[in-house]
């Protein structure tokens, strides 16, 4: 354009003939008209001039829409945010609270699961988690809270300046909501508590999350859920131990963790409703309590400790102390190098000891009480926490009587041998449909098989595997209905050196087993009380009582008669929950793979 205004100055109709002799790329080349008329350059220089407008007003239209896009966008990133404490949180309705304890406010706290429609426009503070946060415009916000149990509720967040800091709020943080309790009109069915929504009215978020390793909301999915929609994320069972914190925080765990404290509280409840004294027993000690190679060694200043693989001879020692009646709760550690679904190297063993008068059927019948105490009370007290579980891990309830079924090891063996094989047949049947196919299928079969044989031609006299306890509590549920029973007079030769042996056949011995859904949840026996038989008892065995010479003497100056029992914490719980794992019912679990968290 500006060459051509020059070429126009110096007398030239066109730039082309300004410029015939000058090189073509200069200057823009002479338009052609079709009917031949004669270019109008002042036209020409219009045109162009218009045309260069409007495309500057474009760029310019383009660039304030970018400004205000950046604009809209500066504040979420860069909005300054109130820093607030208990002495000033009241200037501003929302903001960040750091809790140091300056003071008391005598603010009074509602629990989410606590919400109901009876409470309308009562104004409540409550403290919950940001489970899912979603923004509409600027100035509405709506936060899902999670509290106790996993319950849930919808907060309305609404005004510029308090929806904006709501939106910035992570997943998983931790906040503190004032608002009136309102009742929508259609229930809001993704929380459970669904009849009703906070219109907040203050928002403070007491802990900020960083970004998740995991979503608490895929961790706490159904194996039904995740088949219907393959497109869910799976969390496998390593990253949810590696990640335990978050994996803690699901609608499931909560629960299961809840039950397992009931059920210590259940055991303690009735041990001290039956006169029986706690105690404290060393899990520093100079041998193996149980004998065997399965103990963590250690140093102990210029000699080696070891870790206890039970309070067994402590407990017993506490009752020729004349305590008659003792329980313990506390840890187990076994260095079994078992990586199955039902073993742990650390465990919490609930263990029991007791005198009795004639017959250790004394102390058997108080421990199916216990059981039926147990049981009972995780029914009538954590429905909630049931239901939590069962929300994402599906299972038949237990059934169980009292007093339960009792077995002794022949009649077991025998039911075994001659119902047992129907079962393991069936479940061939249930997977030949796809062994063709599936590698894992055939092979499975195979052993399958093997174990039919095993049990067919199995010896009264040889302890149950694993696998022979799975398919006798089928057998057992399926003839009686019931999930939990108890197996007596195990052979001498399988229990430990302190069991008493059977007064008419020594191949057999006074201890039991409690089972649960065919797996033992108990081992325990009369124990021997009399020095002279624990040493020839100990001798028969193989067993070197030297190192525990201690518990040996403790007999010699009167003892009484005396039973008792270990329960494995864990296995409980499993087990009433019907869960496939050792490792979801223990918080931090220790086997031989994992030392952490």
């Amino acid at each position: 354009l500006k060459c051509m205004r020059t070429c126009l100055r110096r007398g030239a109709r066109t730039c082309a003939a300004f410029h015939r002799s000058s090189a073509p790329s200069r200057c823009a080349p002479a338009r052609t008209v079709m009917s031949g008329a004669p270019v109008d350059p002042e036209k020409e220089a219009r045109k162009l001039e218009k045309k260069q407008k409007k495309e500057e007003e474009k760029a310019a239209k383009e660039a304030k829409k970018a400004a205000a896009a950046a604009a809209k966008s500066a504040p979420k990133a860069q909005a300054v945010v109130p820093s607030l404490t208990l002495l000033n949180f009241d200037d501003s309705p929302y903001g960040n609270l750091f809790i140091q304890s300056q003071m008391k406010t005598g603010r009074e706290w509602t629990d989410v699961s606590d919400l109901k429609p009876s409470m309308k426009d009562e104004k409540v503070w409550i403290r919950a988690r940001v489970h899912k946060s979603r923004a509409q415009g600027n100035k509405l916000c709506f936060l899902e809270l999670r509290g106790s149990l996993s319950t849930t509720v919808q907060a309305v967040v609404f005004g510029k300046e308090i929806a904006g800091f709501a939106n910035l709020l992570g997943r998983e943080s931790v906040v503190d909501v004032f608002g009136a309790v309102s009742v929508p009109e259609a229930e809001i069915k993704s929380c459970t508590q669904s009849g009703v929504e906070l219109q907040v009215e203050r928002l403070y978020c007491i802990s900020g999350a960083e970004p998740l390793p995991l979503q608490v909301e895929d961790a706490g999915r159904s194996e039904a859920e995740l088949e219907a929609d393959p497109s869910l994320v799976r969390v496998n069972q390593e990253v949810r131990l590696d990640n335990r914190i978050l994996d803690l925080r699901t609608r499931a765990n909560q629960g299961i963790f809840r039950i397992q404290s009931n059920v210590c509280r259940l055991f303690r409840e009735y041990m001290l409703q039956n006169s029986f004294t706690e105690i404290h027993s060393p899990k520093l000690i100079a041998t193996a309590s149980e004998g065997g190679a399965n103990v963590f060694k250690l140093g102990y200043f210029d000699t080696v400790a070891y870790m206890a693989q039970s309070p067994q001879l402590y407990k017993q020692m506490a009752l020729q102390g004349d305590m008659e009646r003792v329980f313990e709760v506390g840890p187990v550690f076994r260095a079994e190098n078992s990586n199955t679904h039902r073993h742990l190297t650390e465990f919490t063993g609930l263990d029991m000891e007791m005198v009795f008068y004639e017959h250790y059927h004394e102390v058997l019948d108080m421990i199916d009480g216990m059981f039926n105490h147990i049981f009972t009370g995780l029914v009538r007290d954590c429905q909630a926490e049931i239901e939590a579980v069962r929300q994402q891990f599906p299972f038949r309830d237990l059934q169980w009587k009292h007093p339960c079924k009792r077995f002794t090891f022949v009649e077991a063996v025998n039911l075994l041998k001659k119902d047992g094989p129907g079962v393991v047949r069936e479940r061939i049947a249930a997977l030949q449909k796809d062994a063709e196919t599936n590698p894992k299928s055939a092979h499975a079969i195979k052993v399958m098989e093997a174990h039919i044989e095993s049990i067919q031609s199995k010896n009264v006299e040889e302890d149950l595997s694993t696998e022979d306890e799975r398919v006798l509590g089928e057998v057992v549920h399926r003839a009686i209905g019931e999930d939990y029973y108890i197996i007596d007079k195990f052979p001498r030769a399988v229990r430990p050196f302190y069991t008493m042996p059977d007064p008419d056949n020594k191949t057999w011995s006074n201890s039991y087993d409690v089972f649960i859904r065919g797996e033992e949840i108990v081992s325990g026996a009369q124990r021997i009380h009399d020095p002279e038989l624990l040493l020839e008892n100990a001798k028969d065995l193989g067993v070197d009582l030297g190192p525990v010479q201690g518990y040996v003497d403790s007999f010699k100056y009167g003892a009484m008669p005396h039973a008792g029992c270990g329960v494995g914490m864990e296995r409980v719980v499993m087990l009433f929950l019907q869960l496939n794992n050792i490792r979801k019912t223990s918080m931090f679990p220790r086997d031989p793979k994992r030392l952490t968290p």
